[in-house]
């Protein structure tokens, strides 16, 4: 008889939201009079979000959710109107309601993702041909944004482990860099992002293949807006929100450690794991709470957000250092 091992972040079925209820949560928030909700936003700090968008409808590549899993401990979702509205994404302004009023520019077809270095198959891949093998599945994590505030996002992807294999890394595939398409064209306000583009990530490679590290193609089972990092972006729920980066074009395994954008930038305020650690603060900031987008009060902020499975990956390193 086979016995299924829940992670420490996974919640019993009883308490995960009925299907229906899930998918009626903005006509019930409204009935109760919470619909509002999006505008206590801006008490962190940046101007009220433009008007809330639509939730955008399926492309003809179909996401169909094979499968859906509560990874949040069975906290409130955001509503899709603040997490579509209040955006990091610096190719398209720094202002959080930027992207969402100038990412329309984003062409999200046609895409593909060229796929190098320490593998034994590279390669170029269309993203529906992706897409199309993977039994989609919607998981709902928090996430924690190094400016202290958070939020609750079902995803709908793939692991990131099923993507990277089927290019065959090596062993000398130590860490898998990431980077961001960047065409001036389709972005033209990233000339004062004050970044150096295109934007860049890494994990490492035992992270990258880390049952919770995933892809993600939509969200709110819709496709994915394009300020949210359309047409795929990673989700790396245990770290900082700009470890997750959007609108992926090129995958490469590498031997070294690999340049990432903010770690360049400001390396005293943003390291190369980013794990969130309530005990080291940011330079400028506390990290031990957090304001979740939508709620008045603060929240203890929890070790590697809630998902202490992946700290085993992390023993015997020091995380002031390593931060």
């Amino acid at each position: 008889m086979l016995i299924r091992i829940l992670p420490p972040s996974a919640v019993p079925p009883s308490d995960i939201t009925p299907e229906p209820a899930y998918y009626r949560r903005r006509e019930i928030l409204a009935r109760m009079g919470l619909g509002a909700a999006a505008l206590l936003a801006a008490g962190c700090g940046d101007a009220a979000a433009p008007a809330a968008p639509a939730a955008p409808a399926n492309t003809a590549a179909g996401l169909k959710i094979a499968r859906r899993s509560e990874q949040a401990g069975g906290e409130t979702v955001t509503p899709f109107e603040t997490t579509s509205t209040y955006n990091n994404y610096y190719e398209f302004g720094t202002d959080k309601g930027d992207p969402s009023r100038s990412a329309h520019s984003l062409r999200t077809r046609p895409w593909s993702v060229a796929v190098d270095g320490e593998c034994e198959a590279p390669g170029r891949i269309d993203l529906d041909a992706l897409i199309r093998p993977h039994a989609l599945e919607e998981r709902i994590y928090r996430h924690r944004c190094v400016e202290a505030w958070s939020i609750v996002v079902p995803w709908l992807g793939f692991p990131l482990a099923d993507l990277l294999k089927r290019f065959k890394p090596t062993s000398k595939a130590k860490y898998v860099a990431f980077e961001t398409l960047y065409d001036k064209e389709q972005m033209p306000l990233a000339r004062w992002s004050g970044l150096d583009l295109p934007y860049r990530e890494g994990l490492r490679i035992d992270e990258a293949m880390h049952p919770l590290a995933f892809v993600s193609v939509g969200m709110y089972g819709k496709v994915l807006p394009n300020q949210n990092g359309a047409p795929l972006r990673l989700t790396i729920p245990w770290k900082y929100g700009y470890k997750s980066i959007k609108s992926v074009v090129r995958i490469r395994f590498t031997e070294r450690q690999p340049v990432t954008t903010w770690n360049q930038m400001a390396p005293q305020e943003y390291g190369f794991y980013s794990n969130v650690d309530p005990a080291v603060d940011h330079p400028r900031w506390s990290q031990a709470t957090e304001r979740r987008l939508g709620e008045l009060f603060k929240r203890k902020t929890l070790p590697f957000n809630g998902y202490p499975e992946v700290a085993p990956l992390y023993a015997g390193m020091d995380p002031k250092k390593l931060y």
